[in-house]
C-alpha cells in the first residue's frame, strides 16, 4: 500500500537506444541531439552528434521530459496551450515534435527527445531508438 514495484531503464538500454538513434540519424544524413530520460525526467544519456545544432540539446531534453511526463508524444500538447505551458515550466515542457514516451508492457519508463532536424526526422530517429529497445525485450 505504501510502496510499489517499478521498472527502470538500465544504462545498457540507454546505450542501445542512443546507438540506434545515432545510426538512424547518420543514415538520413541529419546530425541530431538525442536525450533519454527516466520516468521522472532525469537524464540517463545524451549525445550531440557532430554538426547538430547545440541549442537543440535543450529542446531535445524538453521533448524527452514532456513525453515522459504526459506519457504521450510531445506534440500531443494542444497548440492552444503550448506557449502557456512552456512559459509556466520555464521551457521544460514543449509541444515541439520529436519527443516520445518509452513504454514497456504498458508502463512509461522514460522518454526520448530528438532535435536538430525537421519534426518528422526527429520523430523518426526517436522511433528508431524505441524500436531497438523493443527488439531487445
Amino acid at each position: 500500500m505504501f510502496t510499489e514495484n517499478t521498472m527502470t531503464l538500465t544504462h545498457a538500454a540507454t546505450l542501445a537506444m542512443l546507438s540506434a538513434a545515432v545510426k538512424r540519424a547518420e543514415d538520413m544524413g541529419q546530425p541530431q541531439c538525442i536525450v533519454i530520460v527516466d520516468a521522472s525526467g532525469m537524464t540517463l544519456g545524451q549525445i550531440r552528434m557532430t554538426g547538430a545544432k547545440f541549442l537543440s540539446l535543450d529542446s531535445a531534453r524538453a521533448k524527452a521530459r514532456t513525453a515522459a511526463s504526459i506519457r504521450a508524444a510531445s506534440d500531443a500538447i494542444p497548440e492552444a496551450v503550448g506557449l502557456a505551458i512552456a512559459a509556466a515550466t520555464d521551457g521544460q515542457v514543449t509541444r515541439l515534435g520529436g519527443g516520445l514516451p518509452i513504454m514497456v508492457n504498458g508502463t512509461c519508463v522514460g522518454g526520448i527527445g530528438v532535435g536538430s532536424g525537421s519534426p518528422d526526422q526527429d520523430k523518426d530517429v526517436a522511433q528508431a531508438a524505441i524500436s531497438a529497445l523493443e527488439a531487445q525485450l
